[in-house]
């Protein structure tokens, strides 16, 4: 096997992602800290061509060198919106018709391999990612429609922001665009 040279992966502009289809997926990012982690989730949501990323609270906004040195530009390719909490966003989000679902452990969660999104049923789709200690806010699981969570099975039960948005981002695509 011989690795692809980057001319050969014939990578979209910017100007294409922003006229192409979209995968129905908005990622809310709610009081992420880490710079790192947003600049990577705009990243993994580029690759999938999710909808947009919505960010609340003390998560930080592009332009910031440190989002873009891990989005390597997705920040501009994938469309973002600020709100001052994420209640103001799952409110927005239930009003323009998308099923809301936190992504946390909590009681009653569907485990993520065990849900099939309804797209019958939704205009589209939001995961809500938490902050990296707190998780998702109480109110905002309270807000949601369900919770997603993500099986694990060792001695820690937590796994870094991005990675889970990355493992969500990639479970919706399966379902919703292959």
């Amino acid at each position: 096997m011989r690795k692809l040279k980057t001319i050969e992966m014939h990578r979209m502009t910017v100007e294409d992602f922003k006229e192409s289809r979209k995968m129905p997926l908005i990622v809310v990012l709610d009081d992420v800290r880490s710079l790192h982690n947003v600049g990577s989730v705009f990243r993994s949501g580029d690759a999938f061509r999710i909808e947009a990323v919505w960010l609340c609270g003390i998560t930080a906004q592009p332009p910031m060198p440190e989002i873009h040195k891990t989005a390597l530009g997705a920040e501009d390719s994938v469309d973002w919106r600020y709100f001052k909490t994420a209640t103001d966003a799952v409110d927005e989000l239930h009003r323009i018709g998308y099923e809301v679902c936190s992504v946390e452990q909590c009681e009653g969660s569907t485990m993520l391999q065990d849900y099939s999104p309804d797209k019958e049923a939704h205009n589209g789709f939001a995961v809500i990612m938490g902050n990296e200690v707190k998780g998702v806010h109480q109110e905002v699981v309270d807000m949601s429609d369900r919770c997603l969570e993500i099986p694990q099975f060792g001695t820690k039960h937590s796994l870094n922001v991005s990675v889970t948005a990355g493992i969500v981002i990639w479970e919706f695509a399966k379902k919703l665009m292959l």
